[in-house]
């Protein structure tokens, strides 16, 4: 409210004193008159969570065009004018992830009607056809095992080697090989105990589990078993997207960290994070392009593979920019940092991955 003994008015966010005239209040920074408008409205919403203002269009041309140099001025000071790396970050990650939901959601989908497909068709082989294909296997090891009989002198088997080859058909026409699967189990059993109605803990033992197995073991059987009733394999992939920002978070700053190790005596550990906000930013960005050129139209493989290439270009003209090194230092270091940031992706990768199972 103004104050009719002095030129002043109260801000109506802050509620201090300021002088009639100012534009922002210069306590708290709000705009003093400022109608609330659905433009405003949204405006500052997406300000709050994201600084999506002028600040990004000024950060997005040298992100995607001059490597290292973002992290550079923001290292130097220059942190007004840009957009903060961490929220670079996080604002580019959301629109990641929320573009490739749209295939991770197509292909999940497609995973589960893949394998449902594949479980109805596998029950469409009769008893009666199974001894009929096991016949024709035979037949075939047989015509294989004459083939190397007379041409065992050109290939160099001898007559023990023959003997063997002969046993073993023996031993498979006594016992034809029924099919196998990928689940390392007897299907048919466990389907039978399945449809039976018997208790858990007997199908894991048909399925491999060991008596004396222990919690973890009895619920990756119990996933296993899960998955196999299922065949939620779209369930699976959906629960490892959903993991990915969370691994990120740890994988972020041992990129970091990796550069500290190549770079110990060239700034502080948020340096080379500030550096990791920013080029994570872009491969965001870069593949985020990519799948959004790809869904308009089909790209040749070949430009794709040169567009995940750059990516390592990228890096390697940023490290050299930003910590000021030759060229061949700067190709040597950003290739190590590449090949060993890729030994810890690897297995972590397959631990999310086996944490996605375990919790889907």
């Amino acid at each position: 409210m103004e104050n009719s003994l002095t030129n002043v008015t109260n801000c109506k966010n802050c509620d201090k004193q300021h002088e009639i005239g100012f534009e922002f209040c210069p306590h708290c920074g709000q705009k003093t008159n400022e109608d609330l408008t659905i433009g405003v409205l949204f405006y500052n919403t997406i300000s709050n969570y994201f600084s999506f203002d002028a600040r990004f269009f000024k950060s997005f041309i040298p992100l995607m065009f001059k490597p290292g140099d973002l992290a550079k001025r923001f290292i130097e000071g220059k942190r007004l004018l840009y957009l903060h790396p961490a929220q670079m970050y996080l604002f580019i990650s959301v629109v990641f992830f929320f573009i490739i939901s749209f295939a991770i959601r197509d292909t999940s989908q497609k995973l589960d009607e893949g394998f449902k497909n594949e479980k109805e068709n596998s029950t469409i082989i009769s008893d009666s056809l199974k001894p009929t294909l096991d016949s024709i296997q035979i037949q075939q090891t047989e015509k294989l095992f004459n083939q190397l009989k007379d041409n065992k002198k050109l290939l160099g088997i001898n007559d023990e080697d023959l003997k063997l080859a002969d046993s073993i058909i023996k031993i498979q026409a006594a016992n034809p090989q029924r099919f196998n699967t990928d689940f390392g189990f007897d299907e048919k059993k466990v389907d039978s105990l399945i449809a039976s109605g018997a208790e858990d803990a007997i199908i894991y033992k048909q399925m491999g589990m060991k008596d004396d197995a222990g919690t973890f073991t009895r619920h990756f059987f119990s996933q296993m078993l899960k998955f196999y009733k299922d065949r939620g394999a779209g369930s699976i992939l959906q629960a490892f997207f959903d993991s990915i920002p969370i691994a990120l978070f740890f994988l972020l700053p041992i990129f970091a960290f990796i550069l500290k190790l190549f770079h110990y005596k060239k700034g502080r550990f948020a340096h080379h994070l500030v550096f990791s906000f920013y080029y994570f930013s872009f491969l965001f960005t870069a593949f985020s392009l990519l799948y959004g050129i790809n869904l308009i139209t089909n790209i040749p493989n070949w430009i794709d593979f040169l567009i995940i290439l750059s990516t390592f270009f990228y890096l390697f003209v940023a490290i050299k920019r930003f910590y000021n090194q030759g060229w061949f230092l700067s190709f040597v270091k950003s290739s190590a940092i590449t090949f060993i940031y890729f030994m810890f992706l690897i297995p972590f990768t397959i631990f999310v991955g086996l944490v996605a199972f375990m919790l889907y």
